[in-house]
């Protein structure tokens, strides 16, 4: 799987804010098209097909991915912050291996 992701979340928000949620993910994304330059076979496809945001076990964001995004996909999304809690972001690849990190949201 790719590198520990990048999250970018605030620390804290009131009731009913609506925050940002950034997070970039390292990841060489793989096609299946290219050829390996020294063989001439296909490089076999491997990239992170799947993208799941929840809080407090609640999806609040989900996105299906195909071959062609970029390598190191970014996200941003908004969320509307109903209560103090934990958000999980998982991210999976062709492989079914997958990366998770959990960012606590603080209500002030």
């Amino acid at each position: 799987m790719a590198s520990k992701p990048r999250v970018k979340v605030p620390k804290s928000a009131k009731i009913g804010d609506m925050v940002e949620i950034k997070t970039l993910i390292s990841h060489k994304m793989e096609t299946g098209l290219r050829k390996d330059k020294k063989t001439g076979e296909n490089i076999p496809r491997m990239i992170i097909n799947s993208f799941v945001a929840k809080f407090n076990g609640k999806q609040v964001f989900k996105s299906t991915m195909y071959p062609a995004i970029s390598a190191n996909p970014y996200f941003a999304f908004f969320l509307k912050v109903p209560e103090a809690g934990e958000l999980e972001l998982t991210w999976t690849d062709d492989n079914g291996s997958s990366e998770s990190t959990t960012k606590k949201i603080a209500v002030s």
